[in-house]
Order: C-alpha cells, then sequence, then structure tokens
C-alpha cells in the first residue's frame, strides 16, 4: 500500500496552491481521503477529509470556506484546493487513508491506517 502526496511549494499570503494524493495498493472505492498538517513545534492537526461512498466532506474551522477537497475514483487520486493562504498555513501536509471510518470519526487521527510522505507548504511574503 502506498500513498503518494506531491504539489507543495511556497506561496505568497493570499495565493493558491493544490496539493493531490494518490493511493495505490488498496481499492481506492474503500478508502477515506483526509489530510493533516504539522507545523513547527506543534502536534499533526485535521484538516479536511472526504469519505468513501457517499464523498461526504469534513473540514477544519480554520481552512473552512478557503480549501476544498474532492476524491476522482477513477484515477485513485485526491485533491486539495487551497487558497486565500495565511502564513499559519504553513506546515507539513499529510494524507492519510482509512477503511474505518464513519462520519464521526473522519477527524480522529486514530483511525488512519496508512500515511503518505507529507509535502511542505509555505506561506511567506
Amino acid at each position: 500500500v502506498q500513498l503518494q502526496a506531491s504539489g507543495g511549494g511556497f506561496v505568497q499570503p493570499g495565493g493558491s496552491l493544490s496539493l493531490s494524493c494518490t493511493l495505490s495498493g488498496v481499492n481506492f472505492d474503500d478508502y477515506a481521503i483526509a489530510w493533516f498538517r504539522q507545523a513547527p513545534g506543534k502536534e499533526r492537526e485535521f484538516v479536511t477529509a472526504i469519505n468513501r461512498g457517499d464523498r461526504s466532506t469534513s473540514y477544519a474551522d480554520s481552512v473552512r470556506g478557503r480549501f476544498t477537497i474532492s476524491r476522482d475514483n477513477a484515477k485513485n487520486a485526491v485533491s486539495l484546493q487551497m487558497s486565500s493562504l495565511k502564513p499559519e498555513d504553513t506546515a507539513v501536509y499529510y494524507c492519510a487513508a482509512s477503511s474505518r471510518t464513519i462520519s464521526s470519526t473522519i477527524r480522529n487521527i486514530n483511525v488512519y491506517d496508512y500515511w503518505g510522505q507529507g509535502t511542505l507548504v509555505t506561506v511567506s511574503s
């Protein structure tokens, strides 16, 4: 099983950036995909997730309205569109996959079985 995250980089405040995550080695349709992030000196935190099946989504309050998650089951990929980026969005972003989520647990880091390697997003002027 492999999760591959890509798309990080440097952007100025107010700018946009897109991240992508692909999952291979399992049936993609059976997995919810989430993004977590970890800033220097801080714990890893939930950002957003998209469930399997109904594709319901969940967002952290800090990113709601600015970030959009979507999935393409034909490509085994999830995209994260980030706009109106702020310096406090600076972090390493990790995608994660779980076949065990339900709507009440989708934000819980402990239900995610597979993790990507992380991609750095830096928002600075």
